[in-house]
Protein backbone atom coordinates (compact mmCIF):
# COMPACT_ATOMS: atom_id res chain seq x y z
CA UNK A 1 0.00 0.00 0.00
CA UNK A 2 1.43 3.38 -1.04
CA UNK A 3 1.50 6.07 1.64
CA UNK A 4 1.20 9.62 0.41
CA UNK A 5 3.50 12.23 1.95
CA UNK A 6 1.85 14.79 4.19
CA UNK A 7 1.39 18.27 2.68
CA UNK A 8 4.29 20.53 3.62
CA UNK A 9 3.61 23.78 5.48
CA UNK A 10 6.00 26.70 5.92
CA UNK A 11 5.33 29.50 8.37
CA UNK A 12 7.43 32.10 10.12
CA UNK A 13 7.33 34.78 12.77
CA UNK A 14 9.59 37.79 13.19
CA UNK A 15 11.81 38.03 16.29
CA UNK A 16 10.87 41.62 17.12
CA UNK A 17 9.45 42.61 20.52
CA UNK A 18 7.40 40.43 22.83
CA UNK A 19 5.20 37.68 21.46
CA UNK A 20 1.62 38.29 22.54
CA UNK A 21 -1.85 36.80 22.59
CA UNK A 22 -2.45 37.87 18.97
CA UNK A 23 0.58 35.87 17.82
CA UNK A 24 -0.63 32.88 19.86
CA UNK A 25 -4.28 32.84 18.76
CA UNK A 26 -3.60 34.09 15.25
CA UNK A 27 -0.67 31.83 14.42
CA UNK A 28 1.21 29.64 16.88
CA UNK A 29 -1.81 27.89 18.43
CA UNK A 30 -3.01 26.97 14.97
CA UNK A 31 0.46 25.71 14.00
CA UNK A 32 0.24 23.28 16.92
CA UNK A 33 -2.99 21.89 15.42
CA UNK A 34 -1.60 21.78 11.87
CA UNK A 35 1.40 19.67 12.83
CA UNK A 36 -0.80 16.60 13.31
CA UNK A 37 -1.58 16.23 9.60
CA UNK A 38 1.18 18.25 7.90
CA UNK A 39 4.94 18.17 7.56
CA UNK A 40 5.79 21.51 9.17
CA UNK A 41 8.67 23.96 8.85
CA UNK A 42 8.52 26.77 11.41
CA UNK A 43 10.98 29.60 11.00
CA UNK A 44 12.14 32.55 13.11
CA UNK A 45 12.47 35.04 10.24
CA UNK A 46 15.42 37.16 11.37
CA UNK A 47 16.30 38.18 7.79
CA UNK A 48 12.87 39.80 7.53
CA UNK A 49 13.41 41.51 10.90
CA UNK A 50 16.43 43.51 9.66
CA UNK A 51 14.43 45.26 6.93
CA UNK A 52 14.32 47.91 9.66
CA UNK A 53 17.26 48.44 12.02
CA UNK A 54 17.50 46.03 14.97
CA UNK A 55 19.77 46.19 17.98
CA UNK A 56 22.03 43.13 17.46
CA UNK A 57 21.93 41.89 21.06
CA UNK A 58 18.16 42.33 21.19
CA UNK A 59 17.74 40.46 17.89
CA UNK A 60 19.68 37.48 19.25
CA UNK A 61 17.63 37.53 22.48
CA UNK A 62 14.32 37.79 20.61
CA UNK A 63 15.31 34.97 18.21
CA UNK A 64 15.80 32.61 21.14
CA UNK A 65 12.58 33.84 22.78
CA UNK A 66 10.47 33.15 19.68
CA UNK A 67 11.96 29.67 19.32
CA UNK A 68 11.27 28.99 23.01
CA UNK A 69 7.70 30.25 22.59
CA UNK A 70 7.06 27.87 19.68
CA UNK A 71 8.21 24.89 21.72
CA UNK A 72 6.41 26.08 24.89
CA UNK A 73 3.17 26.42 22.94
CA UNK A 74 3.37 22.81 21.78
CA UNK A 75 5.41 22.70 18.55
CA UNK A 76 7.23 19.36 18.39
CA UNK A 77 10.76 20.38 17.38
CA UNK A 78 11.84 16.75 16.97
CA UNK A 79 9.07 15.70 14.61
CA UNK A 80 8.97 19.06 12.77
CA UNK A 81 11.58 21.71 11.97
CA UNK A 82 12.15 24.83 14.08
CA UNK A 83 15.05 27.03 12.95
CA UNK A 84 16.15 30.60 12.32
CA UNK A 85 16.17 31.89 8.77
CA UNK A 86 19.69 33.35 8.65
CA UNK A 87 21.18 29.91 9.42
CA UNK A 88 20.05 28.57 6.03
CA UNK A 89 21.73 30.34 3.11
CA UNK A 90 19.13 29.08 0.61
CA UNK A 91 16.71 31.78 1.75
CA UNK A 92 18.99 34.63 0.71
CA UNK A 93 20.27 32.84 -2.40
CA UNK A 94 16.81 32.07 -3.74
CA UNK A 95 15.56 35.55 -2.80
CA UNK A 96 18.23 37.04 -5.11
CA UNK A 97 17.12 34.80 -7.97
CA UNK A 98 13.54 35.89 -7.30
CA UNK A 99 14.64 39.55 -7.27
CA UNK A 100 15.60 38.90 -10.88
CA UNK A 101 12.29 37.18 -11.68
CA UNK A 102 9.79 39.51 -9.95
CA UNK A 103 8.80 42.68 -11.82
CA UNK A 104 8.88 46.17 -10.33
CA UNK A 105 5.23 46.60 -11.27
CA UNK A 106 4.30 43.60 -9.14
CA UNK A 107 6.11 44.97 -6.08
CA UNK A 108 4.67 48.44 -6.62
CA UNK A 109 1.21 46.97 -6.05
CA UNK A 110 2.09 45.58 -2.61
CA UNK A 111 -0.02 47.54 -0.14
CA UNK A 112 1.91 46.43 2.95
CA UNK A 113 5.07 48.24 1.79
CA UNK A 114 3.06 51.43 1.37
CA UNK A 115 1.64 51.01 4.86
CA UNK A 116 4.99 50.26 6.52
CA UNK A 117 7.08 52.79 4.62
CA UNK A 118 4.54 55.58 5.19
CA UNK A 119 5.01 58.98 3.62
CA UNK A 120 8.82 58.88 3.59
CA UNK A 121 8.97 56.01 1.11
CA UNK A 122 12.30 57.15 -0.37
CA UNK A 123 14.00 56.56 3.01
CA UNK A 124 12.75 52.95 3.36
CA UNK A 125 15.26 50.15 2.89
CA UNK A 126 15.41 48.14 -0.34
CA UNK A 127 14.94 45.10 1.89
CA UNK A 128 11.55 46.35 3.08
CA UNK A 129 10.52 46.90 -0.55
CA UNK A 130 11.75 43.47 -1.72
CA UNK A 131 10.48 41.67 1.40
CA UNK A 132 7.81 39.73 -0.58
CA UNK A 133 10.50 38.17 -2.80
CA UNK A 134 12.26 36.83 0.31
CA UNK A 135 8.92 35.56 1.62
CA UNK A 136 8.45 33.68 -1.66
CA UNK A 137 11.93 32.19 -1.28
CA UNK A 138 11.20 31.14 2.30
CA UNK A 139 8.28 29.02 1.12
CA UNK A 140 9.55 27.78 -2.22
CA UNK A 141 13.04 26.75 -1.07
CA UNK A 142 11.21 23.83 0.58
CA UNK A 143 8.52 23.46 -2.12
CA UNK A 144 5.94 23.98 0.62
CA UNK A 145 2.43 23.91 -0.81
CA UNK A 146 0.47 25.36 2.12
CA UNK A 147 1.06 28.52 4.16
CA UNK A 148 -1.04 29.67 7.13
CA UNK A 149 -1.65 33.39 6.55
CA UNK A 150 -3.75 36.25 7.81
CA UNK A 151 -5.62 38.51 5.43
CA UNK A 152 -2.70 41.00 5.46
CA UNK A 153 -0.35 38.44 3.87
CA UNK A 154 -2.62 37.03 1.16
CA UNK A 155 -1.32 39.53 -1.40
CA UNK A 156 2.27 38.42 -0.72
CA UNK A 157 1.26 34.79 -1.22
CA UNK A 158 -0.32 35.64 -4.58
CA UNK A 159 2.96 37.32 -5.54
CA UNK A 160 4.89 34.19 -4.51
CA UNK A 161 2.73 32.15 -6.87
CA UNK A 162 3.30 34.69 -9.67
CA UNK A 163 7.07 34.43 -9.14
CA UNK A 164 6.95 30.61 -9.11
CA UNK A 165 4.91 30.50 -12.32
CA UNK A 166 7.18 32.99 -14.10
CA UNK A 167 10.32 31.09 -13.02
CA UNK A 168 8.83 27.82 -14.29
CA UNK A 169 7.74 29.47 -17.54
CA UNK A 170 11.04 31.28 -18.16
CA UNK A 171 13.19 28.21 -17.51
CA UNK A 172 10.84 25.70 -19.11
CA UNK A 173 10.97 23.54 -15.99
CA UNK A 174 8.30 22.75 -13.42
CA UNK A 175 10.54 23.50 -10.45
CA UNK A 176 8.04 25.13 -8.11
CA UNK A 177 4.54 23.99 -7.05
CA UNK A 178 1.51 26.21 -6.50
CA UNK A 179 1.02 27.47 -2.95
CA UNK A 180 -2.35 27.42 -1.19
CA UNK A 181 -3.19 29.78 1.69
CA UNK A 182 -4.48 28.23 4.90
CA UNK A 183 -6.82 30.86 6.29
CA UNK A 184 -7.14 30.39 10.01
CA UNK A 185 -10.16 30.59 12.30
CA UNK A 186 -12.31 33.41 13.66
CA UNK A 187 -9.87 34.54 16.38
CA UNK A 188 -7.02 35.02 13.90
CA UNK A 189 -7.24 38.81 14.34
CA UNK A 190 -6.84 39.93 17.95
CA UNK A 191 -7.22 43.64 18.59
CA UNK A 192 -5.62 46.04 21.08
CA UNK A 193 -7.02 46.04 24.62
CA UNK A 194 -6.87 49.85 24.53
CA UNK A 195 -8.46 50.36 21.12
CA UNK A 196 -10.64 47.69 19.56
CA UNK A 197 -10.16 49.15 16.07
CA UNK A 198 -6.38 48.50 16.05
CA UNK A 199 -4.63 45.14 15.82
CA UNK A 200 -2.81 43.92 18.93
CA UNK A 201 0.82 44.75 18.19
CA UNK A 202 4.32 44.19 19.52
CA UNK A 203 5.19 47.74 18.44
CA UNK A 204 2.42 49.50 20.40
CA UNK A 205 4.16 51.74 22.99
CA UNK A 206 1.59 50.76 25.65
CA UNK A 207 2.22 47.37 27.22
CA UNK A 208 -1.37 47.57 28.49
CA UNK A 209 -2.57 47.11 24.90
CA UNK A 210 -1.51 43.46 24.73
CA UNK A 211 -1.23 40.23 26.70
CA UNK A 212 2.37 39.03 26.38
CA UNK A 213 3.04 35.29 26.39
CA UNK A 214 5.44 35.90 29.30
CA UNK A 215 2.89 37.80 31.44
CA UNK A 216 2.12 36.25 34.82
CA UNK A 217 -1.38 35.84 36.26
CA UNK A 218 -1.33 39.22 38.03
CA UNK A 219 -0.30 41.09 34.87
CA UNK A 220 -3.02 39.36 32.83
CA UNK A 221 -5.68 40.16 35.44
CA UNK A 222 -4.65 43.83 35.58
CA UNK A 223 -4.64 44.23 31.80
CA UNK A 224 -8.07 42.64 31.36
CA UNK A 225 -9.47 44.70 34.24
CA UNK A 226 -8.16 47.87 32.54
CA UNK A 227 -9.18 46.79 29.02
CA UNK A 228 -11.34 49.38 27.32
CA UNK A 229 -15.05 48.55 27.16
CA UNK A 230 -18.35 50.39 26.77
CA UNK A 231 -21.05 50.83 29.47
CA UNK A 232 -23.57 48.37 27.99
CA UNK A 233 -23.82 44.70 29.00
CA UNK A 234 -22.78 42.05 26.49
CA UNK A 235 -25.38 41.49 23.77
CA UNK A 236 -27.24 38.21 23.56
CA UNK A 237 -26.89 38.01 19.76
CA UNK A 238 -23.71 38.20 17.65
CA UNK A 239 -25.16 41.06 15.58
CA UNK A 240 -25.07 43.21 18.70
CA UNK A 241 -21.25 43.25 18.54
CA UNK A 242 -21.14 44.94 15.12
CA UNK A 243 -20.69 48.51 16.37
CA UNK A 244 -18.87 47.59 19.58
CA UNK A 245 -15.21 46.85 18.67
CA UNK A 246 -13.92 46.38 22.22
CA UNK A 247 -16.75 44.01 23.17
CA UNK A 248 -16.27 42.11 19.90
CA UNK A 249 -12.54 41.76 20.63
CA UNK A 250 -12.97 40.37 24.16
CA UNK A 251 -15.67 37.94 23.03
CA UNK A 252 -13.42 36.92 20.11
CA UNK A 253 -10.52 36.22 22.48
CA UNK A 254 -12.78 34.06 24.66
CA UNK A 255 -14.06 32.26 21.56
CA UNK A 256 -10.55 31.66 20.24
CA UNK A 257 -9.28 30.19 23.52
CA UNK A 258 -12.26 27.84 23.85
CA UNK A 259 -12.69 26.97 20.14
CA UNK A 260 -16.26 28.24 20.39
CA UNK A 261 -18.14 30.42 17.95
CA UNK A 262 -18.77 33.96 19.31
CA UNK A 263 -22.50 33.18 19.24
CA UNK A 264 -21.90 30.30 21.67
CA UNK A 265 -19.92 32.61 23.98
CA UNK A 266 -22.82 35.09 23.96
CA UNK A 267 -25.30 32.29 24.64
CA UNK A 268 -23.43 31.74 27.91
CA UNK A 269 -22.40 35.30 28.80
CA UNK A 270 -24.82 37.53 26.89
CA UNK A 271 -26.66 40.05 29.06
CA UNK A 272 -23.90 40.07 31.69
CA UNK A 273 -22.00 43.27 32.50
CA UNK A 274 -18.26 43.42 31.75
CA UNK A 275 -17.65 43.30 35.51
CA UNK A 276 -18.86 39.68 35.33
CA UNK A 277 -17.39 38.71 31.94
CA UNK A 278 -13.86 40.06 32.52
CA UNK A 279 -13.10 37.75 35.50
CA UNK A 280 -14.24 34.75 33.46
CA UNK A 281 -12.00 35.83 30.57
CA UNK A 282 -9.10 36.41 32.98
CA UNK A 283 -9.42 32.92 34.44
CA UNK A 284 -9.47 31.44 30.94
CA UNK A 285 -6.40 33.43 29.85
CA UNK A 286 -4.42 32.49 32.97
CA UNK A 287 -5.30 28.80 32.56
CA UNK A 288 -4.27 28.89 28.88
CA UNK A 289 -1.13 31.04 29.07
CA UNK A 290 0.44 30.37 32.50
CA UNK A 291 1.82 26.94 31.47
CA UNK A 292 3.31 28.51 28.32
CA UNK A 293 4.95 31.33 30.28
CA UNK A 294 6.40 28.84 32.75
CA UNK A 295 7.81 26.61 30.01
CA UNK A 296 9.26 29.65 28.21
CA UNK A 297 11.04 30.74 31.39
CA UNK A 298 12.43 27.21 31.83
CA UNK A 299 13.71 27.05 28.26
CA UNK A 300 15.21 30.55 28.26
CA UNK A 301 17.11 29.80 31.45
CA UNK A 302 19.22 27.41 29.34
CA UNK A 303 20.29 29.21 26.16
CA UNK A 304 22.30 26.18 25.10
CA UNK A 305 19.17 24.03 24.92
CA UNK A 306 17.36 26.58 22.74
CA UNK A 307 20.41 26.94 20.52
CA UNK A 308 20.57 23.15 20.12
CA UNK A 309 16.95 23.10 18.89
CA UNK A 310 17.73 25.84 16.36
CA UNK A 311 21.00 24.20 15.26
CA UNK A 312 19.33 20.85 14.65
CA UNK A 313 16.42 22.51 12.82
CA UNK A 314 18.75 24.51 10.59
CA UNK A 315 20.71 21.39 9.59
CA UNK A 316 17.48 19.62 8.63
CA UNK A 317 16.20 22.68 6.78
CA UNK A 318 19.45 22.96 4.79
CA UNK A 319 19.14 19.30 3.78
CA UNK A 320 15.55 19.87 2.58
CA UNK A 321 16.42 23.03 0.63
CA UNK A 322 19.57 21.63 -1.04
CA UNK A 323 17.83 19.64 -3.83
CA UNK A 324 15.60 22.62 -4.66
CA UNK A 325 18.61 24.93 -4.90
CA UNK A 326 20.41 22.43 -7.15
CA UNK A 327 17.38 22.47 -9.49
CA UNK A 328 17.32 26.28 -9.45
CA UNK A 329 21.04 26.56 -10.20
CA UNK A 330 20.71 24.16 -13.15
CA UNK A 331 17.62 25.91 -14.45
CA UNK A 332 19.22 29.37 -14.26
CA UNK A 333 22.53 28.23 -15.73
CA UNK A 334 24.85 28.63 -12.75
CA UNK A 335 28.03 26.58 -13.13
CA UNK A 336 28.11 23.87 -10.48
CA UNK A 337 31.63 22.41 -10.28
Amino acid sequence: MTTHPLPRIFSGVQPTGNLHLGNYLGAIRNWVKLQHDHECIFCVVDLHAITVWQDPAELRRATREVAAAMVACGIDAEKHIVFHQSAVAAHAQLAWVFNCVARLGWLNRMTQFKDKAGKDREAASVGLYAYPNLMAADILAYKATRVPVGEDQKQHLELANDIAQKFNHDTGRAVFPAIEPVILGPAARVMSLRDGTKKMSKSDPSDQSRINLTDDADAIALKIRRAKTDPEPLPTEEGGLAERPEARNLVGIYAGLTDLHPAAVLAEHGGKPFSAFKPALTDLLVASLAPIAGEMRRLLADEGAVDAILRSGAARARALAAPTMAEVEDAVGFLRV
